[in-house]
């Protein structure tokens, strides 16, 4: 898988989204996994559009998806200067800027939301990142991950309790740490809050670090724009999320994820079952299989 990684990196970019265009047409004409799981989550989040309307989100997100996993594959493999060049706006950077300067910490929350990928090389340009990083199994793309991140100036740590007290560390210091609080956590590692109209199992980490240390909190996405273009959304988040009432914080936090995401809905990776774990309901995705 490496040196596949490796010779799909070194496709030009708009090639790489046609045939991922092309895969995402394929997906969408069979009731694959990856479409039945999209399928669904949109249904749960977006329940008021019209069928018509839902089967265009559908074919939209898969599309995006798709191109996604390329462009990941792509940014990994590039040098930061090309990865940089995609980058052709930034919306809102002066709330970033200014939560730099007044140096009480920042945590920087990124959903699984456009290009993500693309945002670690762009906050590089203005701080030295500490990040949880979990290896991959598959050690060739574990290597090939590796080696995007060694590229940078960005600190990696576990995704345990040692990497939580030095991000805790860091942010007392005054720097600058990356979360993706979207993920379907365990139970020992979340509340039950609403995201997209569903009571569902959310991320408390986002909280208790912002709690204790009461840094700031930014909003950063990366959305495509067109072919081959990328800009960098920043947003200001709620005070509530610094909150000592943790179910008040993990609320907000999560409406703060909603708008985001709901900037261009179709960019999010929907086929995630991030609505596993709903209270009071047995998993929907395999309820769906019958």
């Amino acid at each position: 898988m490496y040196f596949l990684f490796k010779i799909i990196a070194l496709l030009p970019l708009p090639l790489l989204q046609l045939v991922a265009s092309w895969i995402a047409i394929l997906l969408n004409s069979h009731d694959s996994s990856m479409k039945r799981i999209t399928r669904i989550n949109l249904q749960l989040a977006y329940p008021d559009l019209s069928p018509e309307q839902q089967q265009l989100l559908i074919k939209n997100s898969l599309k995006s998806q798709c191109m996604s996993y390329v462009e990941s594959i792509k940014c990994w493999g590039m040098p930061p200067e090309y990865n940089r060049a995609l980058l052709k706006n930034t919306y809102g950077e002066q709330y970033f800027t200014e939560a730099l300067a007044n140096k009480k910490g920042v945590i920087v929350v990124i959903a699984h939301f456009g290009c993500w990928e693309l945002l670690t090389t762009w906050l590089n340009l203005y701080s030295s990142p500490m990040i949880m990083y979990k290896p991959h199994k598959n050690k060739g793309i574990n290597r090939f991950m590796l080696e995007a991140r060694q590229r940078l100036s960005t600190t990696l740590v576990p995704t345990d309790e040692n990497g939580v007290r030095a991000i805790f560390k860091h942010l007392k210091q005054g720097g600058l740490t990356v979360i993706l609080p979207d993920h379907l956590p365990k139970e020992s590692g979340g509340i039950y809050s609403n995201f997209f109209g569903q009571k569902t199992l959310s991320t408390t980490l986002v909280s208790k670090l912002a709690s204790k240390t009461q840094c700031n909190v930014i909003g950063v996405s990366c959305i495509r724009d067109g072919i081959s273009g990328f800009n960098v959304h920043c947003s200001q988040l709620s005070d509530d999320i610094l909150s000592k009432d943790l179910q008040t914080s993990v609320d907000s936090l999560n409406q703060n994820l909603e708008d985001m995401i709901n900037v261009a809905p179709e960019q999010y990776i929907w086929s995630y079952k991030r609505f596993r774990k709903i209270e009071g309901q047995n998993n929907i995705y395999r309820l769906q299989r019958n």
